[in-house]
């Protein structure tokens, strides 16, 4: 691959610099560029991005509509919410021998129980 004299002048970036422009984590910056949405170049070890790179993608993702599952990018909201109800969760009363307690008393997430009130 040769470089061109434009992609020289091109000023390059690196992990950290990016996920500290958008305030995220490096590892989502790494997960992007493994994942293909971001280019990078490795050199190494060290990974560079160029700044044109990102600012296209950034471009790209505040254009584009939604995405749909059939992109590769997962399922989307609608996808999600948009499906036919499977059923009603089925409810369950408490067996004081299964919570725990075997006294009755109600126990709380933290553990602690509570008397019935008379």
């Amino acid at each position: 691959m040769a470089l061109e004299r434009g992609n020289l002048e091109d000023s390059f970036l690196t992990v950290a610099e990016v996920a500290e422009m958008l305030k995220l984590n490096q590892q989502t910056v790494r997960n992007w560029i493994d994942q293909g949405s971001l280019p990078a170049l490795r050199v190494g070890r060290r990974v560079r991005i160029r700044r044109s790179d990102l600012e296209r993608l950034l471009e790209e993702g505040s254009t584009a509509g939604p995405r749909s599952s059939a992109s590769g990018g997962g399922p989307s909201a609608e996808d999600f919410w948009g499906g036919e109800p499977v059923g009603l969760a089925e409810s369950r009363t408490e067996d004081p021998e299964q919570t725990g307690t075997g006294n009755g008393h109600a126990s709380n997430a933290n553990g602690h129980t509570s008397q019935p009130s008379d």
